[in-house]
C-alpha cells in the first residue's frame, strides 16, 4: 500500500510500510546478535589450541653423529624423556636372535627401526606400565636381565631393541614417528 493523505494536509504510512519497517529492525537485531555471539566464543574456542610452547614441540630434530655403538642419549620430546640409541653389531645380533612368538609384545628389531637404520633404536623413555623412566640410556645404568631398559619401579624388563621381555609392562616401548632428514639428523615428530 501506499501512503494515504487526510483531510488535513498530512500523509500517514499504510499498514506494509509498517511492516517493512518492523522486517528491517528485526533483521538488524538478529544480525547484531549474531556477530555479539561470535564475539563472545571466538576467545573461548580459540584458547583450546596448543599454547606456543607445546607446538614448539611438536617435532624436533636430533642430530645423532656423536652417539658412538653402544651409546645413548636422553632428550625431551612432548614433555617426556626420549631414548636415542646406537645398537652395537651384537645389540642387533641379539634382537635379532629372539623369536618373536615368545615376546609377551610380538615386533622385530626391523619394525622398530627405520629401514637401513637397524643401528638406531628410537623409543620413548616411558614405562608402559605405569609410566615410570625406565633405566639403561645413559652409559653405566642398569640395563636389566635382557641389556635393553630396566624400570626398577616395578621390575620390567626389556631387551635391546626395547621390547617388554619381564616384568609387570603391558607393551613394548613406543616408537614415536619420526625419519632421518640426512645420515645424522633425525625428526621426530
Amino acid at each position: 500500500m501506499a501512503t494515504v493523505e487526510h483531510s488535513d494536509g498530512s500523509m500517514a504510512a499504510t499498514p506494509e510500510d509498517g511492516v517493512r519497517r518492523r522486517d528491517f529492525i528485526n533483521i538488524a537485531a538478529v544480525s547484531f546478535a549474531g556477530v555479539g555471539g561470535i564475539a563472545v566464543l571466538y576467545p573461548l574456542i580459540n584458547q583450546m589450541n596448543p599454547s606456543a610452547d607445546v607446538l614448539a614441540l611438536a617435532s624436533i630434530e636430533v642430530d645423532v653423529s656423536a652417539i658412538q655403538p653402544g651409546q645413548a642419549i636422553k632428550t625431551i620430546f612432548r614433555k617426556q624423556p626420549l631414548f636415542v640409541r646406537h645398537l652395537t653389531p651384537q645389540e642387533i645380533q641379539a634382537a635379532q636372535a629372539v623369536p618373536v612368538g615368545e615376546l609377551r609384545d610380538p615386533q622385530t628389531l626391523e619394525e622398530r627401526t627405520a629401514e637401513g637404520k637397524t643401528q638406531w633404536l628410537i623409543t620413548m623413555g616411558v614405562c608402559t606400565h605405569l609410566g615410570c623412566v625406565p633405566l639403561g640410556a645413559a652409559e653405566g645404568e642398569n640395563r636389566g636381565e635382557f641389556g635393553g631398559y630396566f624400570c626398577p619401579c616395578h621390575g620390567s624388563h626389556y631387551d635391546t631393541a626395547a621390547r617388554i621381555r619381564k616384568g609387570p609392562a603391558p607393551t613394548n616401548l613406543e616408537v614415536p614417528e619420526y625419519e632421518f632428514t640426512s645420515d645424522t639428523i633425525v625428526q621426530i615428530g
